[in-house]
């Protein structure tokens, strides 16, 4: 019976570790920490979100960093090249994203803030990214045999970053929008009845317009698991200050679409 029960369980595994990397690793470690600085924490906190989010499989920390900052460079600009703004054909953007690499003849330079570039965790976990899945890999291989290993890291991955990318794809093309950004090339939307499978990411709209805030679904109705795991970080002490839009500057270029906002 346990033996019959085993590749169930290993379905039931993966769908665990993908929530727990995507929600406290990507969106909450990698995301909303690193990248925007929307909160902060005790730094051993820090590591360890961060980490989690490499297990996701995209890159290490310094890699992340130079991918979100580059697209954003690139959106903020009045005019924008098809690969940062989505607007190729969906079979096409997909083989784009996930396949293929854009070199510009004169990017902008690059800089990670010196407490980041400096931190010898980070410099180990941005060489070793990929690595990083062997301990997990072999726990798995250990508890369950071959199909936890092939379900809790390989389709893991898989499923991850298709829907990375596809997310990516539908909030920068469609979708409600409560805020327009002038002189953008790139408008977020919002996809509503995605919170919950996107771990908030789905409020891209809102993102646009309050990038350094940690709360994406912002609207009562806007199911957000990423925001919830903050408030509980607080409660303990791990988490402070955690910012939201009406913490943030008032940006003139941000209009809103809807009355009385």
């Amino acid at each position: 019976a346990l033996t019959l029960g085993l590749p169930a369980l290993g379905v039931a595994i993966s769908a665990l570790l993908t929530a727990i990397t995507l929600c406290l690793g990507h969106t909450v470690g990698l995301h909303r920490l690193l990248i925007h600085r929307s909160f902060a924490c005790p730094l051993w906190v820090e590591r360890t979100l961060v980490w989690l989010g490499t297990l996701v499989g995209m890159g290490g920390p310094f890699q992340m960093l130079y991918l979100h900052d580059i697209r954003d460079w690139a959106q903020r600009h009045r005019d924008c090249h098809a690969f940062y703004i989505h607007r190729n054909p969906i079979w096409k953007d997909g083989l784009w994203q996930l396949h293929a690499k854009l070199d510009l003849e004169h990017p902008p330079k690059f800089e990670i803030e010196p407490r980041v570039a400096t931190d010898p965790f980070y410099r180990w976990l941005s060489r070793t990214w990929m690595l990083q899945q062997l301990p997990l890999a072999i726990l798995l291989v250990a508890l369950g045999g071959w199909p936890w290993f092939v379900w809790g890291v390989s389709v893991r991955i898989v499923v991850s970053l298709t829907g990375h990318w596809l997310i990516g794809y539908f909030a920068h093309n469609r979708g409600p929008q409560d805020w327009y950004l002038m002189g953008h090339a790139v408008q977020g939307h919002n996809l509503p009845g995605l919170g919950l499978l996107t771990m908030g990411e789905c409020w891209h709209n809102n993102h646009h317009a309050f990038p350094e805030s940690a709360r994406l679904g912002i609207r009562p109705n806007q199911t957000d698991p990423g925001w919830w795991a903050l408030p509980l970080l607080k409660r303990v002490g791990l988490a402070w200050p955690i910012h939201e839009p009406e913490d943030l500057p008032p940006r003139p270029e941000l209009l809103s679409l809807k009355p009385n906002t």
